[in-house]
């Protein structure tokens, strides 16, 4: 817990252009970056602030390469409600991104689709920096609370409140959002050089103080970020307000 640095900002927005320009800074030191990026709404003001930089000529991501967390079960690339249709509608569409890897849903053998993405993330040489969103069970990428986490990419069954939190993208009918997903596993999250988790709003907040104050354990996944070296906490007050 010692090694976590925490930042708070004003608002949401604030915290996004914050750590778009530390992106833009890492990429122009390092224009080869591997990143990994998250899904679901907090990142959003994210992509809008990297998609603005890349506009202006701020920043230049053509080099870089990316790795989601995450990605549905069942659903092909081109399904609009797809975490790589999510991705290209708010990032990838605006930005130049050569490189930019994401699970394949429709895979034929998810356990040969998920060993595959490993070997992937090994060949770029690990991930330089990534990028977390918090879910409100504690929950990173698609690594659910329970009684053990797995280490590497894996096939997961989603909760209900997880299933719940996405079913935005289904036209808010839960019962239309994928029981299943294929998700990095906490070993592959932890092997990042750098982590930066983004969390925003009060709904957060519960959750951030068992993460950074709480028992290191597997109902709270995101509390094994407590072991990792180089992990940055960017919060907005809201997120903040039960941290002392």
């Amino acid at each position: 817990m010692k090694s976590m640095q925490i930042r708070v900002f004003p608002t949401p927005q604030a915290a996004a252009r914050a750590l778009a320009a530390d992106i833009g800074r890492t990429i122009a030191r390092v224009p080869h970056l591997v990143l990994g990026l998250p899904t679901g709404r907090t990142p959003v003001p994210l992509y809008g602030e990297l998609t603005r930089l890349a506009r202006s000529g701020a920043i230049d991501l053509s080099g870089a390469t990316t790795f989601n967390l995450d990605e549905f079960l069942g659903l092909a690339a081109d399904d609009p409600r797809s975490y790589r249709s999510f991705m290209r509608r708010h990032l990838f569409a605006h930005v130049r991104v050569r490189r930019a890897h994401v699970l394949d849903g429709a895979a034929r053998d998810p356990a040969a689709e998920c060993d595959r993405y490993e070997r992937a993330i090994r060949r770029a040489g690990g991930i330089d920096l990534q990028i977390l969103g918090l879910g409100r069970n504690g929950h990173i990428g698609f690594n659910e609370p329970g009684r053990a986490l797995v280490a590497r990419t894996h096939r997961t069954r989603l909760t209900p409140a997880t299933r719940a939190a996405n079913a935005s993208l289904f036209g808010g009918r839960v019962r239309d959002v994928p029981r299943e997903a294929l998700s990095m596993g906490m070993v592959t999250i932890l092997h990042a050089r750098r982590i930066v988790m983004l969390a925003t709003g009060a709904s957060k907040a519960g959750c951030v103080e068992r993460m950074i104050a709480g028992p290191l354990t597997p109902m709270v996944p995101a509390s094994f970020l407590q072991v990792h070296q180089r992990v940055e906490v960017w919060l907005d007050r809201a997120a903040a307000s039960r941290l002392r």
